[in-house]
């Protein structure tokens, strides 16, 4: 029996709004199946829940705002309670692969802020090992073709994205390349490194960040926690 992918999407959604309550800052991730969250998370505050939300990406603030979500600025605030997020791989560990969407970076630096990062998923973005969904890193556009050549150096094999014949820009207005890096066999060490290449100003590898996977594989909800 075929899958349905949206429905999983949908139900991990709605498990996951059962951790938030009144008076907390709320992290809004970004892509498809954080839509779902954030159409739930509008139900709510309009059934009276208190919150203020912190977007990841210009898409999902505008969503939020559409759907009257108390939006608050990052920069007057020290910390988020809970963000709710997606990825596009995940392990048994919770180390992600997130930056489909573009938002990576926005991303990153919320779930850095976050008490408790939850992440939801629909059954396919289980792996046992990173790599099969190509790593996006964010680069300046003035360095990105010395990054280019630092990735090779690493044996990655990456094309900025493009969209539409241009070059995507993120909402920071970087260039996001597309890394083949195989399976990921340590990914600390290759966070490490490209880390330290001038001119990536983040990367999709996200470790140590999340503390709960809520997957939905069909109609069970399995819960993956540090």
């Amino acid at each position: 029996m075929k899958k349905d992918l949206e429905k999983e999407k949908q139900l991990a959604a709605k498990e996951a709004v059962k951790y938030l309550s009144d008076n907390k800052i709320i992290g809004l991730g970004t892509g498809s199946t954080i839509y779902y969250a954030i159409k739930e998370i509008a139900e709510l505050v309009k059934n009276g829940l208190q919150i203020q939300a912190v977007p990841t990406s210009d898409k999902t603030e505008e969503l939020a705002i559409s759907l009257e979500i108390p939006i608050i600025d990052i920069n007057t605030i020290d910390t988020i309670d809970i963000t709710i997020d997606g990825a596009d791989e995940f392990t048994k560990d919770l180390t992600l692969i997130k930056g489909g969407g573009g938002a990576l970076l926005r991303e990153k630096i919320v779930a850095s802020m976050t008490k408790e990062e939850i992440i939801i998923a629909d059954s396919s973005k289980y792996v046992e090992k990173l790599g099969k969904f190509k790593l996006p890193i964010e680069v300046i556009p003035f360095a990105s073709k010395y990054v280019h050549s630092k990735i090779r150096d690493l044996q990655g094999e990456g094309n900025i994205r493009f969209i539409q014949n241009r070059p995507f820009l993120t909402d920071e207005g970087n260039y996001i390349i597309d890394v083949d890096f195989g399976f990921i066999t340590n990914p600390p060490e290759l966070s490490h490194a490209l880390t330290g290449i001038e001119g990536v100003v983040g990367h999709g590898l996200f470790i140590d960040l999340a503390q709960k996977v809520i997957m939905v594989n069909n109609d069970d909800i399995i819960v993956f926690e540090k």
